[in-house]
């Protein structure tokens, strides 16, 4: 594995419905892989809680969120972390924004659902467009929506 540096406001940018998502780094190496973004997410209710196939780490930068995983909520602020384990539904509401946190996710299939969802799906897509479009993305890579 090769060292990587990256500088302040670098990265590539996804802007999705729930914030800005910034690719940060994908680390491979013998012991696995995993992804690193900065989020930065206005005040907002909670999306649907959905199950990914990859985990998660939330540790809050700025802000405050309600964290929802496995019917359990978590009130996050600042310094704070939770963890959205694979295969269990999870969401969060940001309740005094903007937030900013920093999440991890296991393997390299979270990056590629974002890429896909931002370019489907426009922040400001009216509810219906973005309930097909994101449907068919969730589809594409192994995501469900509860109740869904």
């Amino acid at each position: 594995m090769e060292s990587v540096h990256v500088q302040p406001g670098e990265g590539r940018t996804y802007r999705m419905i729930d914030g800005d998502h910034v690719a940060k780094a994908v680390v491979h190496d013998a012991a696995g892989t995993f992804e690193v973004f900065e989020v930065i997410a206005p005040a907002a209710p909670a999306a649907p809680p959905h199950v990914s196939p990859w985990s998660g780490v939330l540790f809050l930068l700025a802000g405050r969120v309600t964290a929802l995983v496995d019917g359990t909520s978590y009130d996050v602020r600042p310094g704070g972390l939770v963890t959205f384990p694979a295969g269990t539904p999870c969401t969060f509401a940001v309740v005094e924004g903007p937030a900013r946190f920093l999440a991890v996710t296991s393997g390299d299939r979270a990056g590629r659902f974002f890429a896909d969802l931002a370019a489907a799906v426009p922040p400001d897509a009216p509810p219906e467009q973005a309930l097909a479009a994101i449907g068919s993305v969730t589809r594409r890579h192994g995501v469900s929506l509860e109740g869904a």
